[in-house]
């Protein structure tokens, strides 16, 4: 049997569960913070949101910041990472249609793409973008995915990596100064309220803390080659040439009201998106984020052992912050579908990683925060849910 991880230290975790008074987040959610009466930084960013912004001067921020990089020689001058999906798929076709930018659009390749996540990129494709697919060494990523499952908990780690370089690489490539991502996770999911009302990265923040403080250069400990992580990380070459050549990371978020089923509606309409035909992801109940991974329910899994929340209570959340639904439906919905094993694709993980299922319910149980699990009759249950 493996060794429990001690989660708590790894993550700088408070051993006390608490929940929010407004949402259903705990504060086992990484950088988190809560403030004197038991709410979230996550809704307290929201309310700040409402009551203290003015989208129209936003707006107003957002166009002069794109008259400031707009080229008018045909060549892009925006780059966005986008799956196809709903969020990245928003940004592009704002920025095109809206603000008359011109978006080379970036996509690092699923593990395995499900056929919905596929025809999704293709129909975004085909509704008027340019759009370069970066495909990993298949045999490599395998082995590093291998290795994130077992010694970092999180076996989407790899693409993590490789989804947030790539984009930087292409853009220093293609001699192109604006990176528009989605939204600022830090500020709309929970996190340093300091850093939560920000437009960009600022430049220290990108070099020295991305990837939470989890670096590819990790996997070197366990016999990976130097060169081998090259695609998964940017060089201290492409770091220094990022920087002479001013490369500016932003937020769309910061710009406008950001809102995930919005943008589900909104790329519907305009880039062909499809919803799950499956009707809902497994450990949630929306249809219309995480589809284009046949892997992606494991990594939301392995947060639900390390930290007690799963999939349901991030989008929960999110859903109860943006008035869709109420704190008590989405206590039901958290109860309902959190935690669900993400059968549906468990074979195809297990040949992934060349690994056996028994050896699988080994590592994953070595991630289980033990302050928030216990046995009873022989069955793994949370010490705290949400009320």
């Amino acid at each position: 049997m493996l060794g429990n991880k001690n989660v708590l230290k790894l993550y700088n975790l408070p051993i006390e569960v608490i929940y929010c008074k407004k949402c259903v987040m705990s504060n086992q959610r990484p950088r988190i913070t809560f403030n004197e009466v038991g709410v979230c930084s996550a809704c307290t960013y929201r309310e700040m949101k409402e009551k203290t912004i003015d989208w129209n001067q936003r707006k107003k921020e957002l166009i002069e910041l794109c008259d400031k990089y707009r080229k008018n020689d045909g060549t892009y001058d925006v780059l966005v990472p986008c799956s196809g999906g709903k969020d990245g798929g928003t940004v592009a076709h704002r920025l095109k249609v809206e603000y008359n930018m011109h978006p080379l659009t970036v996509t690092w390749a699923p593990h395995i793409y499900t056929e919905i996540g596929w025809t999704n990129l293709q129909n975004f494709i085909k509704s008027g973008f340019d759009n370069i697919l970066i495909t990993p060494d298949g045999q490599l990523h395998r082995k590093l995915t291998k290795l994130a499952f077992e010694t970092m908990g999180d076996p989407f780690q790899p693409f993590i990596f490789g989804q947030y370089s790539a984009p930087f690489r292409v853009a220093n490539q293609y001699d192109i100064k604006l990176v528009f991502y989605g939204e600022d996770a830090e500020a709309e999911y929970g996190g340093d309220l300091s850093k939560a009302n920000r437009a960009s990265l600022p430049w220290e923040y990108f070099t020295k803390v991305r990837f939470s403080g989890i670096y590819p250069e990790q996997f070197e400990r366990e016999g990976v080659k130097p060169k081998d992580l090259l695609n998964y990380s940017l060089s201290p070459l492409e770091l220094e040439q990022i920087k002479e050549k001013e490369i500016k990371q932003y937020f769309f978020s910061y710009f406008v009201n950001w809102t995930p089923q919005e943008n589900y509606y909104y790329c519907s309409e305009h880039t062909g998106l499809q919803a799950n035909p499956f009707g809902r992801s497994e450990g949630t109940y929306s249809k219309y984020a995480s589809l284009d991974d046949q892997l992606d329910g494991f990594h939301y899994y392995l947060m639900f052992l390390k930290f007690g929340i799963g999939r349901a209570t991030s989008d929960a959340s999110h859903e109860l912050r943006d008035g869709h639904i109420t704190r008590e439906e989405a206590v039901a919905l958290v109860h309902k579908y959190d935690g669900e094993f993400p059968k549906r694709y468990f074979q195809t993980f297990l040949e992934y990683c060349s690994i056996t299922e028994k050896y699988f319910w080994e590592v994953a149980d070595s991630w289980r925060g033990e302050h928030i699990w216990k046995r009873v009759n022989g069955q793994w249950v949370l010490k705290y849910r949400v009320r």
